[in-house]
Protein backbone atom coordinates (compact mmCIF):
# COMPACT_ATOMS: atom_id res chain seq x y z
CA UNK A 1 0.00 0.00 0.00
CA UNK A 2 1.13 3.53 -0.88
CA UNK A 3 2.17 5.89 2.21
CA UNK A 4 -0.78 8.38 3.32
CA UNK A 5 -1.46 11.25 1.27
CA UNK A 6 0.64 14.03 2.32
CA UNK A 7 -1.06 17.49 3.05
CA UNK A 8 0.06 21.30 2.85
CA UNK A 9 1.21 21.87 6.61
CA UNK A 10 -0.81 24.78 8.44
CA UNK A 11 1.69 27.37 8.74
CA UNK A 12 0.42 28.60 12.14
CA UNK A 13 2.58 28.99 15.06
CA UNK A 14 2.66 25.80 16.76
CA UNK A 15 2.40 23.95 13.45
CA UNK A 16 6.27 22.94 13.34
CA UNK A 17 6.93 21.24 16.19
CA UNK A 18 8.22 17.94 16.31
CA UNK A 19 7.30 14.34 17.76
CA UNK A 20 9.19 15.46 21.07
CA UNK A 21 8.06 19.08 21.43
CA UNK A 22 4.49 17.95 21.21
CA UNK A 23 4.89 15.22 23.65
CA UNK A 24 6.15 17.68 26.21
CA UNK A 25 3.73 20.04 25.20
CA UNK A 26 1.20 17.30 26.44
CA UNK A 27 2.52 16.18 29.37
CA UNK A 28 2.14 20.26 30.91
CA UNK A 29 -1.53 20.50 29.44
CA UNK A 30 -2.93 17.02 29.21
CA UNK A 31 -4.20 15.36 32.49
CA UNK A 32 -2.29 12.26 32.75
CA UNK A 33 -4.98 9.61 32.24
CA UNK A 34 -2.79 7.75 29.32
CA UNK A 35 0.45 6.85 29.29
CA UNK A 36 0.61 6.43 25.16
CA UNK A 37 3.49 5.41 23.38
CA UNK A 38 5.64 7.95 22.23
CA UNK A 39 4.77 8.62 18.61
CA UNK A 40 3.07 11.76 17.34
CA UNK A 41 0.48 10.97 14.30
CA UNK A 42 -0.25 13.25 11.61
CA UNK A 43 -1.61 11.69 8.55
CA UNK A 44 -3.13 7.96 8.08
CA UNK A 45 -4.79 5.99 5.58
CA UNK A 46 -6.40 2.80 5.44
CA UNK A 47 -3.86 0.62 7.53
CA UNK A 48 -0.52 3.32 7.73
CA UNK A 49 -0.15 6.13 9.66
CA UNK A 50 2.44 8.68 9.57
CA UNK A 51 3.92 10.96 11.94
CA UNK A 52 4.98 14.73 12.18
CA UNK A 53 8.46 13.81 10.99
CA UNK A 54 7.18 11.41 7.85
CA UNK A 55 7.88 8.04 9.61
CA UNK A 56 5.28 5.48 8.66
CA UNK A 57 4.27 2.90 10.80
CA UNK A 58 1.79 -0.15 10.24
CA UNK A 59 -1.44 0.23 12.81
CA UNK A 60 -2.19 -2.97 14.52
CA UNK A 61 -4.35 -1.47 17.09
CA UNK A 62 -7.09 0.03 14.87
CA UNK A 63 -7.89 2.57 17.67
CA UNK A 64 -8.98 -0.76 19.84
CA UNK A 65 -11.47 -1.65 17.07
CA UNK A 66 -12.94 2.18 16.39
CA UNK A 67 -10.83 1.65 13.17
CA UNK A 68 -12.44 -1.73 11.69
CA UNK A 69 -12.47 -0.07 8.20
CA UNK A 70 -8.96 1.44 8.39
CA UNK A 71 -8.16 5.38 8.41
CA UNK A 72 -10.35 7.66 6.45
CA UNK A 73 -12.45 4.83 4.44
CA UNK A 74 -13.47 6.68 1.70
CA UNK A 75 -16.94 5.57 1.61
CA UNK A 76 -17.56 6.82 4.96
CA UNK A 77 -15.38 9.95 4.39
CA UNK A 78 -17.63 10.45 1.79
CA UNK A 79 -20.88 9.87 3.70
CA UNK A 80 -19.53 12.35 6.41
CA UNK A 81 -18.79 15.42 3.77
CA UNK A 82 -22.23 15.11 2.29
CA UNK A 83 -23.38 15.19 5.71
CA UNK A 84 -21.39 18.09 6.90
CA UNK A 85 -22.69 20.29 3.96
CA UNK A 86 -26.55 19.73 5.02
CA UNK A 87 -26.42 19.60 9.03
CA UNK A 88 -24.82 18.92 11.88
CA UNK A 89 -26.86 18.66 15.01
CA UNK A 90 -30.59 19.48 16.21
CA UNK A 91 -30.58 17.45 19.04
CA UNK A 92 -33.73 14.91 20.12
CA UNK A 93 -35.52 18.13 20.63
CA UNK A 94 -36.43 17.61 16.74
CA UNK A 95 -36.43 14.96 14.36
CA UNK A 96 -33.58 14.32 11.64
CA UNK A 97 -34.33 13.02 8.17
CA UNK A 98 -30.98 10.65 8.90
CA UNK A 99 -31.67 9.13 12.03
CA UNK A 100 -35.04 6.66 11.09
CA UNK A 101 -32.55 5.03 8.31
CA UNK A 102 -29.91 4.27 11.44
CA UNK A 103 -31.75 3.09 13.30
CA UNK A 104 -33.96 0.89 10.79
CA UNK A 105 -30.75 -0.54 9.28
CA UNK A 106 -28.26 -1.16 12.64
CA UNK A 107 -32.17 -3.30 14.00
CA UNK A 108 -31.86 -4.89 10.63
CA UNK A 109 -28.51 -5.61 10.78
CA UNK A 110 -28.30 -7.28 14.40
CA UNK A 111 -31.74 -8.76 14.09
CA UNK A 112 -33.13 -6.85 17.08
CA UNK A 113 -36.32 -4.58 16.76
CA UNK A 114 -35.27 -0.71 18.65
CA UNK A 115 -32.17 1.19 18.58
CA UNK A 116 -31.66 4.22 21.53
CA UNK A 117 -28.53 6.13 19.91
CA UNK A 118 -25.40 7.51 22.16
CA UNK A 119 -21.95 8.16 21.53
CA UNK A 120 -19.49 6.56 23.39
CA UNK A 121 -19.13 3.38 24.62
CA UNK A 122 -19.74 3.76 28.04
CA UNK A 123 -22.72 5.71 27.34
CA UNK A 124 -24.32 2.50 25.73
CA UNK A 125 -23.48 0.59 28.88
CA UNK A 126 -24.74 3.07 31.31
CA UNK A 127 -28.10 3.10 29.15
CA UNK A 128 -28.02 -0.58 28.85
CA UNK A 129 -27.99 -0.92 32.83
CA UNK A 130 -30.73 1.91 33.25
CA UNK A 131 -32.57 0.14 30.92
CA UNK A 132 -32.33 -3.35 32.33
CA UNK A 133 -33.28 -1.90 35.95
CA UNK A 134 -36.11 -0.20 34.15
CA UNK A 135 -37.20 -3.22 32.83
CA UNK A 136 -37.36 -5.60 35.83
CA UNK A 137 -39.64 -3.06 37.65
CA UNK A 138 -42.24 -2.46 35.20
CA UNK A 139 -42.17 -5.90 33.74
CA UNK A 140 -40.21 -8.44 35.65
CA UNK A 141 -41.96 -6.98 38.64
CA UNK A 142 -38.61 -6.80 41.18
CA UNK A 143 -39.27 -4.59 44.23
CA UNK A 144 -38.22 -1.19 43.64
CA UNK A 145 -34.79 0.04 44.21
CA UNK A 146 -33.99 -3.85 44.41
CA UNK A 147 -32.54 -5.17 41.07
CA UNK A 148 -29.32 -6.22 40.19
CA UNK A 149 -27.05 -7.19 37.55
CA UNK A 150 -24.56 -10.15 37.31
CA UNK A 151 -21.62 -9.21 35.88
CA UNK A 152 -17.70 -11.04 34.72
CA UNK A 153 -14.01 -10.61 36.59
CA UNK A 154 -11.93 -8.95 34.83
CA UNK A 155 -14.35 -7.15 32.58
CA UNK A 156 -14.10 -3.77 30.97
CA UNK A 157 -17.44 -1.69 30.19
CA UNK A 158 -16.01 1.36 30.52
CA UNK A 159 -14.52 4.23 33.42
CA UNK A 160 -17.73 5.70 34.21
CA UNK A 161 -18.61 5.93 37.97
CA UNK A 162 -21.03 3.01 37.74
CA UNK A 163 -18.80 1.18 35.54
CA UNK A 164 -16.30 0.74 37.83
CA UNK A 165 -18.13 -0.09 40.38
CA UNK A 166 -18.49 -3.57 39.11
CA UNK A 167 -14.53 -3.55 37.91
CA UNK A 168 -12.12 -6.00 39.23
CA UNK A 169 -9.09 -3.72 38.14
CA UNK A 170 -7.47 -2.09 41.11
CA UNK A 171 -6.36 0.89 38.32
CA UNK A 172 -9.93 1.47 37.35
CA UNK A 173 -11.30 1.42 41.34
CA UNK A 174 -8.78 2.66 43.71
CA UNK A 175 -9.66 6.22 44.73
CA UNK A 176 -12.88 6.77 42.81
CA UNK A 177 -15.47 5.41 45.61
CA UNK A 178 -17.98 5.00 46.91
CA UNK A 179 -19.35 2.59 44.25
CA UNK A 180 -22.45 1.98 43.04
CA UNK A 181 -24.72 -1.09 44.30
CA UNK A 182 -26.26 -3.44 42.69
CA UNK A 183 -23.93 -5.65 40.81
CA UNK A 184 -22.51 -9.11 41.41
CA UNK A 185 -19.52 -10.25 39.81
CA UNK A 186 -18.76 -13.83 38.54
CA UNK A 187 -15.59 -15.39 37.54
CA UNK A 188 -16.10 -14.89 33.57
CA UNK A 189 -16.10 -18.23 31.54
CA UNK A 190 -18.26 -20.11 34.82
CA UNK A 191 -21.77 -20.85 34.02
CA UNK A 192 -22.21 -22.52 37.54
CA UNK A 193 -20.94 -19.22 39.24
CA UNK A 194 -23.33 -17.35 36.99
CA UNK A 195 -26.14 -19.31 38.06
CA UNK A 196 -25.80 -19.44 42.07
CA UNK A 197 -25.61 -15.26 41.91
CA UNK A 198 -28.99 -14.93 39.92
CA UNK A 199 -31.91 -14.51 41.77
CA UNK A 200 -35.62 -13.53 42.00
CA UNK A 201 -34.13 -9.76 42.09
CA UNK A 202 -31.61 -10.05 38.85
CA UNK A 203 -32.17 -7.98 36.08
CA UNK A 204 -29.89 -8.95 33.91
CA UNK A 205 -26.54 -10.20 33.07
CA UNK A 206 -23.71 -8.45 31.57
CA UNK A 207 -20.97 -9.79 29.84
CA UNK A 208 -18.42 -9.18 27.25
CA UNK A 209 -18.49 -12.28 24.45
CA UNK A 210 -14.52 -11.92 24.34
CA UNK A 211 -13.24 -9.86 27.23
CA UNK A 212 -11.06 -7.34 25.53
CA UNK A 213 -9.47 -5.23 27.85
CA UNK A 214 -8.42 -8.47 29.53
CA UNK A 215 -5.88 -9.98 26.97
CA UNK A 216 -8.97 -11.20 24.52
CA UNK A 217 -9.85 -14.14 26.48
CA UNK A 218 -11.92 -15.80 25.12
CA UNK A 219 -14.61 -18.65 26.12
CA UNK A 220 -14.94 -22.12 26.16
CA UNK A 221 -17.10 -23.30 23.68
CA UNK A 222 -20.52 -23.58 24.45
CA UNK A 223 -20.22 -20.58 26.93
CA UNK A 224 -22.21 -17.96 25.46
CA UNK A 225 -24.93 -20.86 24.70
CA UNK A 226 -25.08 -21.68 28.65
CA UNK A 227 -25.48 -17.92 29.58
CA UNK A 228 -28.70 -17.61 26.92
CA UNK A 229 -30.09 -21.02 28.23
CA UNK A 230 -29.44 -19.85 31.50
CA UNK A 231 -31.14 -16.30 31.80
CA UNK A 232 -33.83 -17.20 29.37
CA UNK A 233 -34.76 -19.96 32.09
CA UNK A 234 -34.35 -17.49 34.93
CA UNK A 235 -36.23 -14.65 33.32
CA UNK A 236 -33.27 -12.72 33.46
CA UNK A 237 -32.04 -10.28 30.30
CA UNK A 238 -28.72 -11.46 28.33
CA UNK A 239 -27.19 -8.07 27.62
CA UNK A 240 -23.89 -8.76 25.13
CA UNK A 241 -21.42 -5.74 25.28
CA UNK A 242 -20.37 -5.94 21.61
CA UNK A 243 -18.38 -2.68 21.78
CA UNK A 244 -15.33 -3.66 20.80
CA UNK A 245 -16.14 -7.80 19.59
CA UNK A 246 -18.76 -6.64 17.23
CA UNK A 247 -19.13 -5.33 13.60
CA UNK A 248 -16.75 -7.75 11.61
CA UNK A 249 -13.68 -7.88 14.12
CA UNK A 250 -14.10 -11.53 15.18
CA UNK A 251 -14.68 -12.94 11.83
CA UNK A 252 -18.78 -12.71 12.03
CA UNK A 253 -20.98 -9.65 12.11
CA UNK A 254 -21.36 -10.06 16.35
CA UNK A 255 -18.76 -12.36 18.35
CA UNK A 256 -22.13 -13.82 19.98
CA UNK A 257 -22.96 -15.41 15.97
CA UNK A 258 -20.57 -17.67 16.29
CA UNK A 259 -22.61 -19.66 18.33
CA UNK A 260 -25.57 -18.59 16.86
CA UNK A 261 -26.62 -16.72 20.34
CA UNK A 262 -29.16 -14.03 20.15
CA UNK A 263 -29.06 -11.60 23.27
CA UNK A 264 -31.39 -9.56 24.52
CA UNK A 265 -29.55 -6.63 24.75
CA UNK A 266 -26.71 -5.17 22.24
CA UNK A 267 -24.06 -2.64 23.04
CA UNK A 268 -22.27 -1.16 20.06
CA UNK A 269 -19.39 1.60 19.53
CA UNK A 270 -16.44 1.74 18.53
CA UNK A 271 -16.59 0.56 15.04
CA UNK A 272 -19.77 2.09 14.77
CA UNK A 273 -18.69 5.61 14.23
CA UNK A 274 -16.07 4.73 11.67
CA UNK A 275 -13.13 6.15 13.48
CA UNK A 276 -14.95 9.32 12.22
CA UNK A 277 -17.54 10.80 14.82
CA UNK A 278 -18.30 9.04 18.19
CA UNK A 279 -21.45 6.69 18.07
CA UNK A 280 -22.82 4.00 20.21
CA UNK A 281 -26.10 2.23 20.34
CA UNK A 282 -28.11 -0.12 22.83
CA UNK A 283 -30.15 -2.36 20.50
CA UNK A 284 -32.73 -4.38 21.74
CA UNK A 285 -36.64 -5.93 21.37
CA UNK A 286 -39.37 -3.85 21.73
CA UNK A 287 -40.82 -5.05 25.19
CA UNK A 288 -37.09 -3.89 26.76
CA UNK A 289 -36.40 -0.60 25.03
CA UNK A 290 -40.07 -0.04 24.99
CA UNK A 291 -39.78 0.71 28.86
CA UNK A 292 -38.42 3.97 28.02
CA UNK A 293 -40.56 7.02 27.89
CA UNK A 294 -39.48 10.75 26.73
CA UNK A 295 -37.40 12.68 29.54
CA UNK A 296 -36.61 9.54 31.71
CA UNK A 297 -33.55 9.52 29.15
CA UNK A 298 -31.25 10.90 26.45
CA UNK A 299 -28.37 12.87 24.86
CA UNK A 300 -27.88 16.20 23.18
CA UNK A 301 -25.80 14.57 20.72
CA UNK A 302 -26.84 11.34 20.38
CA UNK A 303 -28.40 10.47 17.22
CA UNK A 304 -27.14 13.59 15.77
CA UNK A 305 -27.43 13.65 11.70
CA UNK A 306 -23.97 13.43 11.06
CA UNK A 307 -23.42 10.45 13.40
CA UNK A 308 -26.47 8.87 12.15
CA UNK A 309 -25.07 9.13 8.65
CA UNK A 310 -21.80 7.80 9.05
CA UNK A 311 -23.44 4.60 11.07
CA UNK A 312 -25.57 4.06 7.95
CA UNK A 313 -22.41 3.76 5.93
CA UNK A 314 -20.80 1.27 8.30
CA UNK A 315 -23.95 -0.82 8.19
CA UNK A 316 -23.77 -0.11 4.73
CA UNK A 317 -20.06 -1.56 4.73
CA UNK A 318 -21.39 -4.28 6.77
CA UNK A 319 -23.86 -5.47 5.12
CA UNK A 320 -21.87 -6.92 2.04
CA UNK A 321 -19.83 -9.65 3.84
CA UNK A 322 -16.92 -8.31 2.49
CA UNK A 323 -15.07 -7.29 6.18
CA UNK A 324 -16.38 -10.12 7.96
CA UNK A 325 -15.25 -12.89 5.12
CA UNK A 326 -12.00 -10.85 5.37
CA UNK A 327 -11.78 -10.92 9.15
CA UNK A 328 -12.31 -14.74 9.17
CA UNK A 329 -9.57 -15.20 5.97
CA UNK A 330 -7.31 -13.21 7.70
CA UNK A 331 -7.49 -15.08 11.20
CA UNK A 332 -6.15 -17.72 9.75
CA UNK A 333 -3.10 -15.95 8.77
CA UNK A 334 -2.53 -14.08 12.08
CA UNK A 335 -3.38 -17.55 14.08
CA UNK A 336 -1.20 -19.44 11.88
CA UNK A 337 2.16 -16.69 12.35
CA UNK A 338 1.45 -16.82 16.04
CA UNK A 339 1.25 -20.75 16.44
CA UNK A 340 4.63 -20.59 14.70
CA UNK A 341 5.65 -17.98 17.60
CA UNK A 342 5.19 -20.00 20.30
CA UNK A 343 7.86 -21.42 22.07
CA UNK A 344 10.04 -18.48 20.46
CA UNK A 345 9.23 -15.49 23.35
CA UNK A 346 5.50 -16.00 22.85
CA UNK A 347 4.15 -18.35 25.99
CA UNK A 348 0.67 -18.14 24.82
CA UNK A 349 -2.05 -16.47 22.81
CA UNK A 350 -5.59 -16.31 21.82
CA UNK A 351 -6.94 -15.36 18.61
CA UNK A 352 -10.72 -15.14 17.06
CA UNK A 353 -10.51 -13.50 13.54
CA UNK A 354 -8.44 -10.31 12.95
CA UNK A 355 -8.17 -9.99 17.03
CA UNK A 356 -5.61 -11.60 19.25
CA UNK A 357 -3.93 -11.40 22.78
CA UNK A 358 -0.38 -12.36 22.51
CA UNK A 359 1.41 -13.42 26.10
CA UNK A 360 5.40 -12.77 25.68
CA UNK A 361 7.83 -14.33 27.56
CA UNK A 362 7.82 -12.09 30.40
CA UNK A 363 12.55 -12.62 30.30
CA UNK A 364 11.86 -10.53 27.02
CA UNK A 365 10.13 -7.56 28.78
CA UNK A 366 7.26 -6.04 29.76
CA UNK A 367 4.24 -5.81 26.88
CA UNK A 368 5.01 -1.87 26.84
CA UNK A 369 8.10 -2.75 26.39
CA UNK A 370 7.18 -5.11 23.48
CA UNK A 371 5.19 -2.49 22.02
CA UNK A 372 7.95 0.26 22.01
CA UNK A 373 10.17 -2.11 20.14
CA UNK A 374 7.63 -2.67 17.78
CA UNK A 375 6.93 0.87 17.40
CA UNK A 376 10.90 1.21 16.62
CA UNK A 377 9.84 -1.53 13.48
CA UNK A 378 7.19 -0.01 12.14
CA UNK A 379 4.57 -1.67 14.01
CA UNK A 380 2.05 -0.09 16.67
CA UNK A 381 0.29 -2.21 18.99
CA UNK A 382 -0.96 -1.34 22.17
CA UNK A 383 0.09 -3.29 25.88
CA UNK A 384 -2.31 -4.45 28.18
CA UNK A 385 -1.86 -6.72 31.37
CA UNK A 386 1.52 -7.97 32.69
CA UNK A 387 3.59 -9.17 29.36
CA UNK A 388 0.44 -9.16 27.36
CA UNK A 389 -0.23 -7.39 23.69
CA UNK A 390 -3.18 -6.49 21.54
CA UNK A 391 -3.09 -7.35 18.19
CA UNK A 392 -6.52 -5.87 16.05
CA UNK A 393 -5.34 -4.14 13.07
CA UNK A 394 -8.27 -2.97 10.41
CA UNK A 395 -10.03 -5.36 8.67
CA UNK A 396 -8.95 -3.62 5.65
CA UNK A 397 -4.96 -5.33 6.28
CA UNK A 398 -3.28 -7.18 3.63
CA UNK A 399 -1.45 -10.58 3.96
CA UNK A 400 1.29 -9.38 3.32
CA UNK A 401 0.74 -6.05 5.83
CA UNK A 402 -0.18 -8.98 8.27
CA UNK A 403 3.01 -11.37 7.48
CA UNK A 404 5.18 -7.76 7.50
CA UNK A 405 3.57 -7.16 11.27
CA UNK A 406 4.17 -11.22 12.62
CA UNK A 407 7.60 -11.12 11.38
CA UNK A 408 8.32 -7.84 13.38
CA UNK A 409 7.35 -9.36 16.33
CA UNK A 410 9.75 -12.58 15.17
CA UNK A 411 12.25 -10.35 15.17
CA UNK A 412 11.68 -7.81 18.22
CA UNK A 413 11.38 -11.49 20.44
CA UNK A 414 14.52 -13.00 19.25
Amino acid sequence: MTAPTRTAPHHGSRSARSSQELIRAEESSLAHNYHPLPVVVARAEGVWVEDVEGRRYLDMLAGYSALNFGHRHPELIAAAHRQLDELTLTSRAFHNDKLAGFAEDLAELTGLDMVLPMNTGAEAVESAIKVARKWAYEVKGVARDQATIVVAADNFHGRTTTIVSFSSDPTAREGFGPFAPGFRVVPYNDLAAMEAAIDETTAAVLIEPIQGEAGVLIPDDGYLRGVRELTRRTGVLFIADEIQSGLGRTGTTLAVDHESVRPDVLTLGKALGGGIVPVSAVVADREVLGVLRPGEHGSTFGGNPLSAAVGTAVVDLLRTGEFQRRAAELGEVLKDGLAALSGKGVVGYRCRGLWAGVDVDPALGTGREVSERLMGEGILVKDTHGSTIRLAPPLTITREELQTSLAALEKVLG
